[in-house]
């Protein structure tokens, strides 16, 4: 995820009894017993088909929960364009929690990305906002969601826990206490989605990710991983990053395709144990890097059925997957990504449940859900898919409402 804006951490300030007043909407319903959404995906394709992707055992057999309830009679209930926008992330510009809230309702969007431009001034003004971007559909918070990783990327200028930089020199504990103070900041603000665990390894002092990485080696990073989802757990929705691992390069993925010919047994060895540990500790999404292994693939894994698979068969996880920033695809210049809503449609057909994306100058949300939309329309993408994703969101959606 691109870092738009870098505050220093200061000692966090003490939220009043007004603040927690003041939650509503998105916050409701964050704490601990919340039940998580387990499906992704839809039907696989053919073998060999663009949209190939596992099939979870969660959407072949319905679940009497009554989150999982609430989705199936909402999405009966939804055309297909409705069911496409809910899988965007996107962002909206300033801290008018009101015009948020419009820019949401307008396209029908899943969530919002807060980014610096979205930060207020105090704890109390940032929860009103997010209270107020909730406000359209309490029964259905939006996914508000941010990258508080402390240290080099910081949203939250009063979160003074440390980051990976200090974590890593000390035992994990600290690690999870860390996030467990950082999601209690981010829970009282009314974020309920941390794009928070980097769960990349590498020694290398010259990578582009070497300062936000918990971990030096794969042991060390696995435990940390861990530590940061146990700690977050019941109060925000943990995702980790940026998979298949962001270690393997120097190489920035905000400027190109970082590419390196690692192959699967190289992977498994050495990226996949801090993936696999934040799996096991609870982690709710993993997102997923613009990152090439050609050992394994010579797409990025964002746009890769076969990383998906691996994700899915290998590691087990059958949560929420969510792309990072798509604009990064369009930044690089490359020409093959320079259509957003083709990029779009690859992702989704890749096996992400979730686009996310911070909009440059000129992009227009609703051309990316039609391009996605025609994509259905015409086969590329089977509508089991998008029935199984938009399933997938709305219960991780309700699951963050209050449970009558």
């Amino acid at each position: 995820m691109r870092r738009s804006r870098w505050f220093p951490a200061v000692v966090a300030a003490t939220l009043t009894a007004t603040l927690t007043a003041t939650l509503a909407g998105c916050a409701a319903g964050a704490g601990a017993g919340r039940p998580t959404a387990t499906a992704t995906g839809g039907a696989s394709a053919a073998p060999g088909s663009a949209s190939a992707r596992p099939t979870p055992a969660a959407t072949a057999t319905r679940s009497p929960d009554p989150v999982a309830a609430y989705a199936d009679a909402r999405l009966a209930n939804m055309t297909l364009r409705q069911e496409v926008a809910s899988l965007f992330i996107l962002h909206g510009p300033g801290t008018d929690g009101a015009a948020l809230r419009a820019f949401a309702d307008r396209y029908g969007l899943g969530g919002l990305i807060l980014m610096g431009d979205n930060i207020p001034a105090t704890p109390a003004a940032l929860a009103a906002q997010t209270a107020a971007a909730c406000a359209s559909d309490p029964e259905l918070p939006l996914l508000i969601g941010t990258d508080e990783e402390g240290g080099d990327v910081t949203r939250l200028p009063w979160d003074g826990s440390p980051g990976a930089e200090v974590l890593r020199g000390r035992p994990p504990q600290a690690t999870k206490d860390a996030f467990a103070a950082r999601a209690a900041l981010l829970e009282q603000a009314g974020v309920n989605v941390n794009f928070g665990t980097v769960a990349d390894v590498t020694a290398d002092s010259s990578s582009f990710i070497f300062g936000r990485v918990l971990g030096t080696d794969p042991a060390s990073a696995a435990a940390r991983v861990a530590a940061s989802v146990t700690g977050e757990r019941g109060r925000v929705l943990s995702t980790i990053k940026h998979f298949p691992g962001h270690g393997e390069t120097d190489a920035d993925s905000h400027l190109t395709v970082p590419t390196a010919p690692v192959d699967a047994a190289r992977w498994a060895a050495q990226d996949a144990p801090p993936f696999r540990a934040g799996i096991d500790a609870g982690a709710e999404l993993v997102m997923f890097g613009h990152l090439v292994y050609s050992g394994v693939d010579a797409r990025p894994a964002s746009l890769s059925p076969a990383w998906h698979r691996i994700l899915a068969d290998d590691l087990g996880f059958h949560g929420v997957t969510i792309t990072d920033d798509m604009r990064m695809l369009q930044d690089t210049g490359l020409p093959q990504y320079r259509d957003a809503g083709a990029n779009a449609v690859q992702a989704l057909a890749a096996g992400n449940t979730m686009i996310l994306m911070v909009q440059g100058s000129g992009t227009d949300p609703a051309a990316m859900i039609d391009a996605v939309v025609a994509a259905v329309v015409r086969g590329a993408i089977p509508a089991s898919t998008i029935d199984a994703d938009a399933r997938a969101v709305l219960q991780l959606r309700r699951s963050l409402a209050p449970q009558r």
